[in-house]
């Protein structure tokens, strides 16, 4: 009798990877987590270890430790995957690794649509330290940005957030901005006596940039508590989402029908007081037919998902991933 198929799922993250092992009939045999995946700032080999350190993980956790040497399928859903020369890049390495007969690589965010939406299409927008939308049709077309930061137009994210937050506090600061709490959110968080002193530190090299995506939480508390400044961040931010996932579903030629938006990440999973109507506002103005939904399950669970769909797997082999989960398979 012959074994069932496998798929070792990725979900490589800036803040973490995941990795599942699922047979084909949607067992999870294994499952591990391990460091942030940053090809671009590490390299991608260094990037891949990462992947190996997380499987590591899982086989050495498993009551009855599978062979990772019969992976018939990689399904790698990666931060940093955000170009095709990328996305070719890091296969490659995958596939040197010898981690799998196959390998498939895309964008983390469609790892987030598969998790999120009831079925394989659908446009998902992330929004955690950074921000990205992907979109899928029922045919299988892909809409996609090319997620490089500001150098690409993209704005947002914790990190977006606390690099604008900063700038309008040091003006506040020295008279050119108005008066905001963001000054004291930031000289309270990171301990400095003025804004200035922040930048300086920053500028020298004495505190890391992509610190700054710390200040998100408190930029939306301040916003809770009526600071204007902070306010009109969190409206940015609502702008931005909205904008994304019209761009995406008008591609596509989604735009006219019922389609699920996925929303994902941090920001967006916290159901914030003031984000949350300010999206389902934009939402009924600019894609009516839209319906927001947001991602219950992580999206290790949707590089599964594609995985199995590659391999052809049925509806039940789904749900019996999705109930590992906790979630019960879409109506």
């Amino acid at each position: 009798m012959s074994r069932p198929r496998l798929v070792l799922a990725v979900d490589g993250g800036n803040s973490k990877t995941d990795v599942a092992l699922v047979t084909e009939e949607g067992e999870v045999l294994a499952s591990g987590r391990s460091g942030p995946f940053t090809p671009h700032s590490s390299g991608v080999p260094a990037a891949v270890d990462v992947v190996e350190d997380a499987l590591r993980l899982a086989l050495s956790a498993a009551p009855a430790p599978p062979a990772a040497s019969g992976v018939d399928l990689v399904a790698a859903y990666l931060a940093g995957a955000d170009l095709p020369v990328e996305e070719e890049a890091l296969a490659a390495e995958l596939a040197a690794r010898g981690l799998g007969r196959d390998v498939l690589v895309r964008n983390d965010t469609f790892a987030l649509l598969r998790a999120g939406a009831s079925g394989p299409w659908g446009v998902a927008v992330v929004c955690g330290a950074g921000i990205n939308a992907v979109g899928v049709s029922p045919t299988g077309d892909m809409a996609r940005f090319p997620a490089l930061g500001r150098l690409s137009g993209d704005w947002g994210g914790g990190q977006g957030i606390g690099e604008e937050a900063l700038w309008h506090a040091v003006r506040a600061e020295d008279g050119r901005g108005v008066p905001t709490a963001l000054t004291s959110l930031i000289t309270s968080h990171f301990g400095t006596s003025t804004v200035e002193e922040l930048v300086l530190a920053v500028h020298f090299g004495q505190l890391d940039e992509d610190r700054l995506h710390e200040l998100a939480p408190g930029v939306f508390a301040a916003a809770s508590g009526g600071d204007a400044v902070a306010v009109a961040l969190v409206e940015r931010l609502a702008e931005e989402v909205v904008t994304m996932a019209e761009v995406c579903l008008r591609r596509l030629g989604l735009l006219d029908g019922p389609a699920e938006v996925v929303l994902g990440g941090g920001l967006l999973t916290a159901r914030d007081p003031l984000l949350t109507p300010l999206l389902e506002a934009g939402f009924a103005m600019r894609a009516p037919m839209a319906e927001p939904v947001v991602a219950e399950v992580p999206p290790i669970v949707g590089a599964a998902l594609n995985g199995l769909e590659r391999l052809g797997a049925p509806d039940a082999a789904k749900a019996r991933l999705r109930s590992h989960y906790g979630q019960p398979a879409p109506a």
